[in-house]
C-alpha cells in the first residue's frame, strides 16, 4: 500500500462503532476525520442520533477486552469515574427460567455504566489522538465517486451553517447505524441491491433510574432476570455511574411495560423471579419510566454482494442490529473493529468483499445465529424452526438448567454469552456430560 492510500480516512458516525473504527484507522492513516450530525462534545450526552441512549446498554466481556486493548487503562478510568465493576458471573445475579444460575468466578470483567458514560470515555480517548479530528453537527450528503463508480474518493458533507463541502479520503467507513444510507448510495451507483434479512421481535422496553442502597443488591452489581418462553418478560437492575441504578424492563410482540410508575412496578412484579421487585422496595426513583421500541432484527448481507467499490466499507449497526435484550450490539461493534484492523494492516489495498466476508464470519454470524435462535424459542415469534434450531433450543435449555446447579457449567455458559468463548466449549466431553445429566451436576 502506498503512502497516498494511507493519507486520509473519513468515518461516518460518532457512536461506538465509529469510535472503535477511528481508533483502528488512526494507526494507519495520516489523518482520520470523524463526522456526526450531533453535537457530540456538548453538555447533553443523550445525543439525538442515539434515541435509545437513555436505556440500559451492556458491554459484554469480549467488548470490554477489546476496548481495553484499543485504549489501555480505560477500564480503570471508567471505574475511577463511577462505573461499577465485578466478575461477569460471581458478581452478576442471572435468573433464567425462574432459576438462579450458580455464581462462580468466570475470569471475565463486567463493567456497568450508562451508554453516554461509555461513549464519552471512549470518545475522549479517540479525540486525544493527534491525527484525529471531529466534524460534529455535520450532515452527510453523498459519496464522491471516481473511476466510473469503481472507487469512492471521499464524502460530501454539510457542516452547520455552511455550504456543501468535499472531504477527500482514501477510505470512507460508514458507521452511521441502522439508518445508514450506504445501501441506497450503492444502488444509485448501479451496484446490486444488498440483501436485507429481517426478523420481527416487536420488543418494547421501559427504563427508570433509581437510587438504590448497596445492601439491596446483596453484593451483586447487576440482577438480570431473563425473559424466556414460559415468562416472556424480563428486566435488568444494574448499578451504574453517578451513584445511580438503572432498571430496564422489557417484553416482546406488543407485551410492553407501561410507563406509569404503578404499571411499571406491576409489570416487574410478574417476572419469573421476585428479586428485582423486592430490590425496588428499597429504592428511590429519580425519574419516571421512559419507553423505547425495537421492532425487528435487521441484517444487511454485504458479504453476499458480487461487486463493491474500492475505498468504502460499512461497520456496526449499519450492517447488523440485534435484539437489544442480548446486549450484543456494542460488543459486535468492537469485534468488527478488530476485523477492520486486520484488513487495514495488510500491505495491499483493502478488498471490500474480503473484509465483509471476514466481518460476517468473525463478528456477526455467530451472534446473529445466537440472537435469532433465541428469539425463535418464543412460540409466538414467527420464523422457520429447523430441526437444528429445535435441537439447539433443547440443548440450551439443558445448559441453563445445569448452570443453575453446577458451577463449571455456569462458568462456561456465561463465558459463551459474554462472547469470550465459542459455543463449542459447551460440547467438551466432561462439560457436556454434566449438561446432559450423564454425571451428577
Amino acid at each position: 500500500m502506498t503512502s497516498r492510500v494511507r493519507s486520509r480516512a473519513v468515518v461516518l458516525g460518532g457512536g461506538l462503532a465509529g469510535l472503535f473504527a477511528t481508533r483502528v484507522l488512526a494507526d494507519r492513516y495520516e489523518r482520520v476525520t470523524l463526522v456526526d450530525r450531533d453535537h457530540l462534545t456538548g453538555p447533553n450526552l443523550l445525543r439525538r442520533g442515539l434515541p435509545q441512549g437513555h436505556h440500559l446498554h451492556g458491554l459484554l466481556s469480549r467488548g470490554q477486552q477489546i476496548a481495553e486493548e484499543h485504549f489501555p487503562g480505560v477500564t480503570d478510568q471508567m471505574v475511577a469515574d463511577g462505573a461499577a465493576i465485578g466478575d461477569a458471573s460471581a458478581d452478576v445475579r442471572w435468573i433464567i427460567n425462574g432459576k438462579r444460575l450458580v455464581q462462580v468466578d468466570s475470569g471475565l470483567v463486567c463493567l456497568t455504566a450508562s451508554r453516554p458514560f461509555f461513549e464519552s470515555h471512549i470518545r475522549d480517548r479517540v479525540l486525544a489522538l493527534p491525527n484525529v479530528d471531529l466534524l460534529e453537527q455535520t450532515d452527510i450528503s453523498r459519496l464522491e465517486v471516481v473511476d466510473d463508480g469503481k472507487r469512492i474518493a471521499g464524502v460530501w458533507v454539510f457542516p452547520e451553517a455552511s455550504h456543501e463541502t468535499l472531504l477527500p479520503a482514501d477510505l470512507v467507513v460508514d458507521a452511521s447505524g441502522r439508518g445508514s444510507r450506504a445501501a441506497v448510495w450503492l444502488e444509485d451507483l448501479g451496484y446490486e441491491r444488498v440483501e436485507e434479512e429481517k426478523h420481527k421481535i416487536g420488543m418494547g422496553y421501559a427504563t427508570r433510574y433509581y437510587t438504590i442502597p448497596d445492601e439491596a443488591f446483596g453484593g451483586d452489581i447487576s440482577i438480570n432476570t431473563v425473559a424466556s418462553a414460559g415468562v416472556p418478560r424480563g428486566c435488568i437492575c444494574q448499578k451504574i455511574d453517578g451513584g445511580r441504578s438503572i432498571v430496564t424492563a422489557y417484553g416482546i410482540l406488543g407485551d410492553h411495560p407501561p410507563t406509569d410508575p404503578e404499571g411499571y412496578l406491576a409489570f416487574i412484579k410478574t417476572l419469573a423471579a421476585p428479586d428485582i421487585y423486592e430490590t425496588l422496595q428499597h429504592a428511590e426513583p429519580i425519574n419516571d419510566p421512559v419507553a423505547y421500541k425495537f421492532p425487528t432484527n435487521l441484517r444487511r448481507h454485504y458479504q453476499r454482494m458480487t461487486d463493491f467499490p474500492a475505498g468504502f466499507l460499512v461497520i456496526g449497526d449499519a450492517v447488523a442490529s440485534f435484539n437489544p435484550s442480548y446486549a450484543q450490539g456494542m460488543t459486535v461493534a468492537a469485534m468488527g473493529s478488530t476485523v477492520l484492523r486486520e484488513h487495514v494492516n495488510r500491505d495491499e489495498e483493502i478488498d471490500p468483499l474480503a473484509y465483509f466476508a471476514d466481518l460476517a464470519a468473525d463478528a456477526i454470524d455467530g451472534c446473529w445465529q445466537m440472537a435469532i435462535g433465541a428469539d425463535l424459542s418464543y412460540p409466538e415469534v414467527q420464523g422457520e424452526r429447523t430441526p437444528e434450531i429445535l435441537e439447539a433450543h433443547a440443548f440450551i435449555a439443558q445448559v441453563q438448567d445445569a448452570a443453575s446447579r453446577d458451577g463449571d457449567v455456569s462458568r462456561a455458559y456465561q463465558r459463551v454469552i459474554g462472547l469470550a468463548d465459542h459455543p463449542s466449549v459447551l460440547h467438551e466431553p466432561q462439560l457436556e456430560a454434566k449438561i446432559l445429566g450423564e454425571v451428577p451436576a
